[in-house]
């Protein structure tokens, strides 16, 4: 049996997850469902990020350790992924022992390989992404990926020379195509990035500023930069041993790695296709088949932000929609490469278009036509004609676009092939007149097959 291994970004542990970061979770486990029913052997995880100068701000405001403050998010966004039934193999925590040993690990083997050197560190900092950024980069004092403001920084701190692996990088993402998904994210990355005045910076790997982080074992006043920290999860949670090669590590490692496809967010693009790629490379470790940044969630035409108070949580949508109208909607209305949309004018409006009158619909009237024309039992077709032709055309159509749209992450789509399906169906029944079939007591079997289709 083939295997599939997929993974969502591990959720920050800062606080609980809105509907735009809850979207990823169902988008990843609607790809591993999809996979399974395919006949693959599915490994999908996901988990929380658990590390950094944010959650000790966070812990110490609230009078609290900080593994007590990510013990009680954690727990939260578990019990959100429980409630949104996503089906996960693996619920891996960066505070997890075994992923802690590894971390320490992996940081020596790139100290000892000459990957690491120890610096200063000197720019602009921004404490909620987590993120350095230099003069240029930190145009007017904020951060560019969410705008806030940064803070100067200047601390002692390792830094890993990713300038090392560039080209070898360019030449992977040159001659895998698919590895960097949609196309304009690709652009994007290797524009910015890879191919700007003077290369790839190296990238900064430790703190020392803070102290929540899994420590550096040979220079404790160190702990290891939560990017470093996080990406590895990817490898930990399948039983990534630093001490092997890559031939020599389990049998689960071998059987999953490489990583079919990480379900990401377009703001950790970077993060995931630079530096991700750049750490399985000093690892010598194949890299993953395919990165796929995924657009955000708005509030209507803003960008969904807890500070501004614009959020919908998943969790309090489902207790008025069900936790299946819920995921409908996330999977529908999210544009395979633009931001999707969401109020609750349009949630209302597409469950009660595309749930209740379309799916609803045709499930009751078929269902009630069964149980009073022949006593719920169904019938055995008989009697063909032509529109029954149609119908099974039009079954045979959406499979194959599920099949072409899925495979293409293009899920949104991939629904639009079903519901056309239903449409049909219920037009099916409109040009058939089972009521009007019943009537004549000659047309039983016409009527029986009608209701099976």
């Amino acid at each position: 049996m083939e295997k599939y291994y997929i993974t969502t970004a591990i959720a920050y542990a800062s606080k609980k997850p809105h509907f735009g970061n809850t979207y990823e979770a169902i988008m990843t486990d609607a790809m591993a469902r999809y996979k399974r029913q395919m006949g693959f052997d599915v490994f999908m995880c996901t988990g929380t990020d658990e590390h950094g100068q944010k959650i000790e701000d966070l812990a110490k405001d609230a009078g609290i350790t900080p593994k007590a403050y990510v013990d009680n998010v954690a727990g939260e966004i578990k019990d959100l992924w429980d409630k949104m039934n996503v089906s996960y193999d693996h619920f891996i925590r960066t505070t997890d022992d075994y992923h802690e040993d590894a971390v320490k690990k992996i940081f020596k083997k790139f100290y000892d390989k000459g990957d690491i050197y120890k610096g200063k560190y000197e720019g602009w900092y921004c404490t909620p992404c987590e993120s350095f950024f230099t003069e240029t980069q930190a145009e007017g004092g904020k951060c560019p990926d969410c705008g806030r403001p940064v803070q100067k920084a200047e601390e002692e701190a390792y830094f890993f020379k990713m300038s090392k692996y560039a080209d070898k990088l360019m030449e992977h993402i040159d001659s895998h195509p698919e590895f960097i998904q949609p196309e304009s994210r690709k652009k994007e990355m290797v524009n910015n990035f890879l191919k700007v005045e003077g290369g790839l910076q190296d990238l900064c790997v430790s703190r020392t500023s803070f102290s929540w982080g899994i420590p550096v074992d040979f220079d404790t006043r160190h702990v290891t930069y939560v990017w470093l920290d996080a990406l590895t999860n990817y490898i930990t949670a399948i039983g990534f041993d630093p001490d092997k090669s890559y031939d020599e590590q389990s049998e689960k490692f071998r059987k999953y790695w490489p990583c079919d496809v990480h379900v990401i967010g377009k703001d950790i693009l970077r993060f995931h296709t630079i530096y991700w790629p750049i750490f399985l490379m000093a690892l010598d470790i194949p890299l993953p088949k395919q990165i796929f940044g995924h657009p955000w969630f708005n509030f209507g035409a803003d960008k969904m932000s807890k500070s501004r108070g614009n959020v919908i949580y998943a969790d309090e949508l489902a207790d008025r929609f069900g936790i299946d109208g819920v995921r409908y909607y996330a999977l529908s209305e999210m544009p395979f490469a633009n931001d999707g949309s969401i109020t609750y004018e349009t949630v209302i409006k597409r469950f009660n278009t595309d749930l209740v009158n379309n799916l609803g619909n045709l499930v009751k009237r078929t269902l009630d036509m069964q149980k009073k024309y022949f006593d719920k039992v169904v019938q055995s077709p008989s009697e063909a004609e032509e529109l029954d032709a149609e119908l099974k055309e039009a079954c045979v159509k959406a499979y194959e676009g599920l099949v072409k749209n899925m495979d293409a992450f293009r899920v949104a789509d991939a629904l639009e092939c079903i519901f056309e399906m239903l449409s049909r169906a219920n037009k099916y029944i409109d040009e058939t007149t089972p009521w009007t079939l019943a009537k004549d007591e000659s047309k039983k079997a016409r009527l029986g097959t009608v209701l099976y289709n």
